[in-house]
């Protein structure tokens, strides 16, 4: 079995985080024992209660109850009532930070994941995953090749202009000139 990301990776800022997962390996196991394998290429950081953008900014609900739990854990929300969203909880438990998968590389398993939608779609991420554990059996990351500093590109987050001036905060970490990367062009 390959090496796995421990839990104390994710026991960091959203912001360190999101950086050092550009290039990891985003890895799932299916029901018929299959792995799928992908390399992480965009990703966006939600840093805490007073961020606008993230869903945690108006305290715990019941949506939202997974990014209070201690980071290595997924928290996956459904959007616009029809696509799940992956997030890697990040930070201290109490304390409620992710990171948001946006995109991952095709090449390794000829996965397709271009957006946080088709990425879960790709990987068969759904519901069920909320809450569970990103060192366990069936999620995990793998350590693969970090992007170097010079390959990362730092933009302002897609989708959150009802945030404020938290919407143009550079959170977001793409490596640049991915092809498997979301968005405007202007921003891979």
């Amino acid at each position: 079995m390959k090496r796995r990301l421990p839990r104390e990776f994710f026991a960091r800022d959203a912001a360190a985080v999101a950086r050092d997962l550009l290039g990891r390996v985003l890895c799932r196991r299916l029901p018929d024992r299959r792995v799928l394998r992908g390399r992480l290429v965009e990703v966006e950081a939600y840093v805490g209660p007073e961020d606008r953008a993230s869903h945690a900014w108006r305290g715990r609900t019941p949506r939202n109850v997974a990014m209070f739990e201690a980071g290595g854990i997924a928290y996956v929300f459904r959007v616009y009532g029809i696509h799940f969203c992956l997030n890697a909880v990040t930070g201290r438990q109490g304390f409620p930070a992710a990171v948001l998968l946006r995109a991952a590389e095709s090449p390794i398993d000829g996965v397709s994941a271009s957006g946080p939608g088709r990425l879960c779609r790709a990987f068969s991420v759904d519901a069920s995953f909320d809450g569970a554990s990103f060192v366990g059996p069936d999620l995990w990351l793998e350590p693969g090749d970090l992007a170097p500093d010079r390959a990362v590109q730092r933009t302002a987050r897609i989708g959150v202009d009802y945030a404020g001036a938290w919407a143009r905060r550079r959170l977001r970490f793409v490596v640049a000139g991915s092809p498997d990367a979301s968005g405007p062009r202007r921003l891979r």
